[in-house]
């Protein structure tokens, strides 16, 4: 399909191309829907294989963002930005102040922030060239992102067994960075049976030690015999290849894109496991780092107490699925298609 299909089939708005020699930078930029306000979505640094996954990742992202906004009650559209390079060795002052510069040529339609390969410093940079950045004055939003999955995990318990407690309940985790850690706290501090693990050996030694969490091998962890499987990794991890060897209840987790493709979705619905849907468990971060756009500026308190809202939706996205009788995703869709539907149809009225 080509980039205009994609596009018109999807609402894609805009898709920019940012290439500057000097810096060595390769980015794009994807702006999804700008009905409820300007898009808002992190830049991710990654080493891509082609610039074809580079363009795939993005929309993909962007589109979720939009989702992911309007669901959680946000006054902001959706877009995303990818940078195509390491992380660990193409970063520099004057590759991200050239991407400011992209960001800035937008007028306002994109606002940024740090995602997976970027950091508060490399937003320090880009700030350097535009305003229309947030999270700089803000804390890792990690751990808001963790807090939030929690609560939303804690919704999908109540449904399952009853009770939003989890406790004496086995929770396996996958993916141990900065929210998977603290998502481990906040369950061990509940009274959680950690099954933890993690590419890397350091951050899962580390859970071990802390939680006592019993670890497993990266490819063991779908056949683990658990309550809850979290994923807090890359996405696609739900595919014709993990699905049979699930042993949950529930699929609750951080990572973006969990479903390979839609019809996972339904094989999920068919197996009697419920799946939080990505884009609704995981708002608590852009919740976080969205009200920097508050006028007065970032309130951690306020903040927080949006994200407990998290447990609210995602009992609405399970109302919507009984009623309507289809798997979880897709009411986690039409709620929020029908918030972006609705607030685009409110009458503009022209002020003196």
């Amino acid at each position: 399909m080509g980039i205009f299909n994609k596009m018109e089939q999807h609402g894609y708005e805009q898709l920019v191309f940012c290439h500057d020699p000097a810096s060595g930078l390769k980015a794009i930029i994807c702006i999804h829907d700008t009905t409820l306000g300007p898009a808002l979505g992190g830049t991710r640094m990654w080493q891509y294989e082609c610039e074809e996954d580079a363009i795939t990742d993005v929309v993909r992202l962007a589109r979720g963002m939009s989702y992911k906004n309007a669901a959680a009650g946000l006054n902001i559209g959706g877009g995303k930005a990818v940078i195509i390079g390491n992380s660990k060795t193409d970063k520099s002052e004057a590759l991200f102040r050239a991407f400011g510069r992209f960001v800035q040529s937008l007028n306002g339609r994109y606002i940024t922030s740090e995602d997976v390969g970027t950091a508060v410093e490399d937003m320090d940079y880009i700030h350097l060239e535009t305003s229309h950045v947030v999270g700089r004055g803000v804390a890792d939003p990690s751990p808001v992102t963790a807090y939030g999955t929690w609560k939303g995990m804690k919704a999908c318990a109540a449904e399952v067994w009853g009770t939003g407690s989890l406790q004496g309940k086995t929770v396996a985790v996958q993916g141990l960075g900065h929210v998977g850690y603290t998502l481990c706290q906040h369950l061990h501090e509940e009274g959680v049976n950690l099954v933890v693990t993690d590419i890397s050996a350091e951050n899962t030694s580390r859970i071990v030690a802390e939680f006592g969490a019993k670890a497993v091998a990266p490819n063991e962890i779908y056949g683990v015999d658990c309550d809850i499987f979290a994923p807090c990794a890359l996405g696609a991890i739900i595919n014709d290849e993990t699905l049979p060897r699930l042993k949950c209840r529930i699929i609750a987790g951080a990572a973006n894109n969990q479903l390979k493709e839609t019809r996972h979705g339904d094989i999920l619905q068919d197996k009697g496991i419920l799946y939080a849907p990505d884009f609704i468990i995981n708002a608590g971060g852009v919740i976080n780092v969205a009200d920097e756009l508050q006028q007065g500026g970032y309130n951690r308190d306020r903040a927080l107490k949006k994200v407990d809202g998290i447990y609210n939706t995602i009992e609405q996205v399970i109302a919507i699925s009984k009623q309507e009788r289809i798997p979880t995703y897709k009411a986690a869709d039409i709620l929020a298609e029908t918030r972006i539907a609705l607030i685009g149809k409110v009458k503009k009225t022209l002020l003196p």
